[in-house]
């Protein structure tokens, strides 16, 4: 196998959750520049079109499901309909969940707690088990690559609504146990652990609130963010032949802003 074949997706098909735009659609694009392809599911029609023909424009072929993968019911639905509609998927990427809420622990209601819950852990639960499963019965192997975040190593300071702490942290080691009970079956699940990435959203963020990016950055020893694009690379790796006997590991991306 040559140096390039290692990393390789050529007759692969992946699936990327919340891939619309952000971190999603960067490691969507860059596993089919790789060769795979592709499955992307989003809340917005219009974004998942036009990452759609940024895919195809690559080469590759591109299905798009319109869900709202934080809410269980559509996840559970989208994932059992990917499954039936479109056959064998060979890489899943859990990436959905975000920070919605900014509130202290005393003051968060149940409701909202368990809402951020389900968007940030349920779902990539709900991946795992159908996505994974549909893999496990294959009996070909797979490769699961769940997006974590730095969040789930540190509490961030200044910031409330602890639940996506506590749900990324649970990423992880979901990460780990589902890495135990599937590696004799060939299939490797991995975590990627992101940290400030300026995203369309973040880059939103910043002209509102640039006080708030700024003093991030302070942090980070390499003195800037992340671009969306610095992370397509490692999700190639994690999906491609290179990766082979790499399973239940969590990659930091973040310019070294844990190592403080």
């Amino acid at each position: 196998m040559g140096f390039q074949d290692w990393f390789s997706l050529e007759g692969k098909r992946a699936l990327i959750t919340g891939a619309s735009r952000g971190l999603g659609r960067s490691m969507a694009l860059a596993l089919a520049e790789a060769g795979a392809d592709i499955v992307i599911t989003g809340r917005t029609q219009n974004t998942l079109d036009q990452t759609a023909d940024e895919i195809r424009a690559l080469g590759r072929n591109v299905w798009t499901v319109k869900a709202d993968m934080g809410k269980p019911e559509e996840c559970e639905s989208a994932c059992q309909d990917v499954v039936a509609r479109l056959g064998p998927v060979d890489i899943l990427v859990n990436n959905l969940g975000n920070r919605e809420i900014n509130v202290s622990i005393e003051k968060e209601t149940l409701a909202d707690w368990r809402q951020m819950i389900d968007l940030n852990l349920t779902s990539c639960f709900l991946g795992t088990k159908i996505i994974g499963g549909a893999m496990l019965e294959r009996g070909k192997g797979g490769r699961i690559i769940n997006i974590a975040s730095i969040s789930a190593l540190i509490a961030n300071r200044g910031i409330g609504g602890r639940d996506y702490e506590t749900g990324k942290a649970a990423v992880l080691h979901f990460t780990r146990c589902a890495a135990a009970d599937w590696a004799p079956h060939g299939i490797t699940v991995n975590a990627i652990c992101p940290g400030l990435f300026m995203t369309d959203i973040n880059r939103e963020w910043n002209e509102k609130h640039p006080e708030v990016i700024d003093a991030f950055v302070q942090n980070v020893p390499m003195g800037r963010p992340g671009e969306p694009h610095e992370i397509g690379p490692l999700a190639v790796f994690l999906a491609s032949p290179a990766a082979a006997y790499v399973t239940g590991a969590a990659y930091t991306i973040d310019g070294g802003y844990t190592l403080w």
